[in-house]
């Protein structure tokens, strides 16, 4: 019987499902516990040991001196325990060697130099393997839940996704600074007519609100809170003029309120 076609996946699909990882590992508190698993068994040598945050070095002496633990039991977890930072190691070398490679292309570097460093044998090599590189760095920074494929064609398309969402919280952050730009004074005259206001609790409320952001109103964040608290203002003012009272009752609070009503209507 003829066997069927297997189906060729697109190389730029995402995985059906995330590889198992170690992920994030207090490697130096793991290596401390193993030292005193050697002071304890009096380790001769433990004295030579490079310290906790030496990970490579420390895991070196390890594996030399595990015959130093008396106890077949603690010689398992032991061993156990470096086989789990070794693949640790494994997991944020990918990362940290992408990050060298972009460093070394930022400052010049042509990919025919980093050819033998990356131990393969043509500049195209190289460049293929810096991709699939990548997709350590991508999957270690984006929020997109499915993890990359290991491919060239996948990491284009990670980073496509990636420029394009910053590119949007571009938009959404000019957006805000222009509003602001027209919201900020509007609001200060709001608060320096503060006074002619019909406040109840729900007015003091934003008019506080207000009151705090304006000064350093900086971040995204805050450029849209601002937007949020003014309409919220203009709305109870608004209920309030619903009850059959007047939101302002000076002329300068009148003008202010018609000016945030106009802008912020808009």
């Amino acid at each position: 019987m003829a066997r069927s076609a297997r189906k060729r996946t697109a190389a730029a699909k995402p995985l059906l499902k995330p590889p198992t990882r170690i992920g994030k590992l207090d490697a130096a508190a793991v290596i401390g516990e193993l030292r005193q698993l050697h002071e304890e068994a009096e380790d001769e040598n433990i004295g030579r040991m490079p310290a906790d945050d030496e990970l490579y070095g420390a895991l070196l002496y390890l594996e030399a001196n595990a015959g130093a633990l008396k106890s077949e039991m603690v010689r398992r977890e032991a061993a156990i325990a470096r086989v789990r930072l070794w693949e640790y190691i494994r997991e944020r070398a990918d990362l940290h060697q992408s990050r060298a490679i972009e460093h070394a292309r930022a400052a010049g570097a042509e990919w025919t130099e980093l050819t033998p460093a990356l131990a393969v044998n043509a500049p195209s090599a190289a460049y293929n393997k810096s991709r699939r590189l990548q997709a350590a760095v991508l999957s270690e920074t984006s929020r997109v839940d499915q993890p990359l494929r290991r491919t060239p064609e996948a990491v284009r398309e990670a980073e496509r996704i990636a420029a394009a969402e910053a590119a949007a919280q571009r938009r959404v952050e000019e957006e805000a600074a222009r509003r602001h730009a027209l919201l900020s004074p509007v609001a200060r005259r709001l608060l320096e007519h503060r006074a002619g206001l019909n406040e109840d609790d729900d007015v003091t409320f934003w008019l506080d609100q207000i009151e705090a952001v304006l000064p350093s109103c900086h971040t995204a964040t805050q450029l849209v809170s601002l937007q949020r608290y003014m309409e919220a203002l203009i709305r109870e003012l608004t209920r309030v003029e619903r009850t059959g009272r007047q939101a302002a009752t000076t002329e300068n609070a009148r003008l202010a309120f018609i000016s945030a009503v106009e802008l912020v209507t808009k």
